[in-house]
């Protein structure tokens, strides 16, 4: 397996540890529709790191078939907007739930309603919106739908919004913007160091689970090994594990 050096990480680590901070540790990966080889991958990952995934699955496109092919050992359902359709405007970044419009609210009431009847008592009600972009009167409306979590990217403002509590994530080891391939480790390495860091010295919010979001369909191998090394060595540092039900 690829080596990274791991030192800022295992110092950050460690100055939570010495803090008596707790680093709840979890993990979103976005755009499931189907059970796929890329899926079957997560899965395996999933069982060798020991940390479940919460996949964010697109209802409007979701194969009925797949709540059957998913292990729940491995796999927390959440919704991922409803069709992931991109609504930006000229000059807006791409968004299905951000950019204002009517019917917002009927979509996202349509996708809870039919991740509840495919998945059961077994969907979580998170929702997490396509491309991490929302705007305020969505957000506004989730909470009477029925939805608990509202999950983007970037450490949360603040733990609760419009009655919904916050969990997001933190990690993305994607390039998107460039080669789609991996991000330089040493980066994503740093940039993770430095943001426990700062939980550990309360200058970041030491109580939201620390995220890694990862896109499964379009992963490279070398994605995929650094994100099975991430978890890995997380918990390695002392970070446990987090999903809905470990804070109940």
């Amino acid at each position: 397996m690829t080596e990274f050096d791991w030192t800022p990480l295992r110092a950050a680590l460690a100055a939570c540890r010495d803090a008596g901070v707790d680093v709840p540790l979890w993990w979103r990966d976005d755009d499931a529709v189907a059970m796929t080889p890329a899926l079957s991958q997560l899965s395996q990952v999933s069982k060798r790191c020991g940390v479940p995934v919460h996949l964010a699955i697109i209802p409007a496109h979701v194969d009925e078939a797949l709540p059957e092919a998913l292990d729940p050992a491995q796999f927390v359902p959440v919704v991922h907007g409803w069709a992931h359709t991109d609504y930006s405007r000229s000059g807006e970044k791409r968004n299905e739930f951000q950019t204002l419009r009517s019917g917002s609210l009927a979509e996202t009431q349509q996708a809870l309603d039919k991740m509840a009847r495919l998945f059961g008592a077994r969907l979580r009600p998170m929702f997490v919106p396509p491309w991490n972009r929302i705007n305020d009167e969505v957000t506004h409306g989730l909470a009477a739908q029925g939805y608990r979590i509202l999950s983007t990217y970037g450490p949360r403002a603040g733990a609760r919004l419009a009655d919904l509590d916050v969990v997001n994530t933190h990690v993305d080891p994607i390039w998107w913007k460039g080669t789609r391939d991996l991000v330089a480790p040493e980066q994503l390495i740093a940039d993770a160091a430095a943001h426990l860091t700062d939980r550990a010295s309360g200058l970041a919010d030491a109580h939201e689970p620390f995220g890694l979001l990862t896109h499964h369909l379009v992963h490279t191998p070398a994605i995929w090994t650094f994100s099975e090394a991430f978890l890995t060595e997380m918990q390695a540092g002392g970070a446990r594990p987090w999903t809905m039900e470990t804070d109940k």
